[in-house]
């Protein structure tokens, strides 16, 4: 599932600031070699979901990774200037270091959505470093979606060594027990949609928990899903496990997932 529809491929965005300012190609050159971390989001009429959370999550990454706070009103007036009129967008806001201190990119494209059909994972053995961050840099998940994807899947799954599923190449997965959500809690991303989708949940009445997952707990569920900033959508199959698909139960949940608010940016 990533960003553009189930595809990898180079996506270059129409527009890229750094803390403002159009990018020049001396300054991205500096920043690829370097380290940083970034959040992505949807953007809609000039408004994403959980903008606070977005803005949470720069800032404990910033501290993390810097040593440095990351306040949330300019990071605001970045996005909206980096927007330049435009109201609907794909956008990411990266932080790394320069000259010591703290710089924001800004980059734009165009508004995506999900792929419409289940999504087909092939399971790998992998652990990303500091999976609690959402880094820069990730190399090993972008050569492993493009390993499955040239095997005939549409993403990967990210697993450890005995199995135990922690989520997908470039997305949350959850699973259908009853009428529980389960998510793997194996080191992974606490997505943004993740994280509105639990809350939701939560408010609707309908209970969603942390639980060890591995492989072969997969036939046990009720179906799987996927969720990152582009939406939701089935997982059709883990290898060769094929899971069922409740079109009722995965509308009520794009419906919960709807049901939460857009702030202004």
């Amino acid at each position: 599932m990533n960003e553009n529809g189930p595809r990898v491929g180079i996506d270059v965005p129409e527009r890229i600031e750094i803390d403002g300012v159009a990018a020049t190609v001396e300054e991205l050159w500096a920043a690829v070699f370097t380290f940083g971390h970034f959040t992505a989001m949807q953007v809609r009429d000039l408004r994403t979901r959980g903008i606070e959370l977005h803005l949470r999550r720069l800032d404990a990454a910033t501290r993390e990774l810097f040593d440095s706070t990351l306040d949330g009103d300019p990071i605001r007036e970045l996005i909206r200037h980096a927007l330049a009129g435009r109201r609907d967008a794909s956008l990411r806001v990266y932080v790394f270091r320069r000259d010591g201190v703290p710089s924001v990119i800004v980059t734009v494209r165009p508004p995506g959505g999900v792929p419409t059909t289940p999504q087909r994972l092939e399971p790998i053995a992998h652990q990303r470093p500091l999976a609690h961050i959402k880094r820069v840099g990730g190399f090993a998940e972008i050569d492993h979606t493009s390993l499955a994807q040239r095997h005939g899947y549409d993403g990967s799954l990210l697993t450890g060594p005995e199995g135990e599923i922690s989520e997908g190449g470039i997305a949350n997965i959850g699973f259908f027990e009853g009428s529980t959500v389960v998510w793997p809690n194996a080191p992974h991303l606490h997505g943004i949609t993740m994280q509105l989708l639990e809350g939701t949940l939560a408010e609707r009445g309908t209970p969603s928990r942390r639980a060890s997952v591995s492989l072969a707990d997969v036939p046990s569920f009720d179906g799987a899903f996927l969720s990152n900033a582009r939406g939701i959508v089935a997982v059709g199959a883990i290898g060769d496990q094929t899971l069922s698909v409740d079109e009722g139960r995965m509308r009520e949940l794009q419906d919960t997932y709807a049901a939460v608010p857009w702030d202004e940016i």
